[in-house]
């Protein structure tokens, strides 16, 4: 089941003169037509929404049609955002609301202490619950971003894992034999070559057969290497 949380934030100087039950019917529209926007905006993101409003001010005429629009498009609706509303019929007029916006999610963190250069396995990482509004940037929310990767450096548990705390393992060393699909829509044929570089996983390096002929390559595994046709 979703639960969603709607508060209306009141500024201090407002609290004791426009309490949330005396609000106006024009401010119960405007932040009603707010609040559905950023629900429509933000539920595929989790099962928990935490959505606050700060009124706007009481100085403003009444915005009639409100329609809301996110002032930085493209940009997760997440965190402390501004919110645009046109009013009015022609939609000319123009005023910003500020929102706090939280999704209420599971991310992985470490289950103990990790040294650095270790391997992150499967069952080094746990579920932890929180509002991933308030994660670092780059908080990586993915098991399968981390396991196999190395620590850069020694790293507590139960703390969120960003993307600058790990490096990629080379799947393929430089000089390695390894074994080479061609794909089609209709055929798969496998050849064994030797890597001339190393790569990570999703890297495209060069490969050489016997008879000296060079292909590029996908890395997609442990000395595995992938040509689509």
């Amino acid at each position: 089941m979703r639960l969603i949380r709607f508060a209306l934030l009141l500024p201090l100087s407002l609290a004791g003169l426009l309490p949330i039950a005396a609000a106006s019917a024009e401010d119960t529209e405007l932040l009603q037509a707010v609040h559905a926007f950023l629900h429509e905006e933000t539920q595929a993101l989790g099962d928990e929404l935490i959505i606050e409003l700060h009124p706007p001010s009481a100085r403003l005429p009444a915005c009639e049609f409100p329609e809301p629009f996110l002032a930085r498009p493209g940009d997760a609706p997440l965190g402390r955002i501004s919110v645009g509303v046109r009013c009015g019929s022609d939609g000319r007029q123009v005023r910003y609301l500020q929102a706090e916006v939280g999704v209420v999610g599971e991310y992985p963190v470490l289950a103990a202490p990790l040294a650095a250069g270790e391997t992150v396995r499967r069952d080094h990482l746990t579920m932890q619950t929180g509002n991933l509004a308030e994660l670092p940037n780059r908080t990586l929310l993915d098991i399968n971003e981390i396991v196999g990767q190395a620590a850069t450096r020694p790293l507590p548990p139960g703390q969120p894992l960003q993307a600058h705390q790990f490096r990629s393992l080379p799947l393929v060393e430089r000089n390695q034999h390894v074994v080479v699909e061609a794909r089609g829509s209709a055929f798969r044929v496998s050849r064994e070559g030797q890597a001339l570089e190393p790569g990570v996983l999703g890297d495209r390096i060069r490969v050489r057969f016997d008879n000296r002929e060079v292909v590029t390559a996908e890395v997609v595994g442990e000395g595995t290497l992938v040509v689509d046709f």
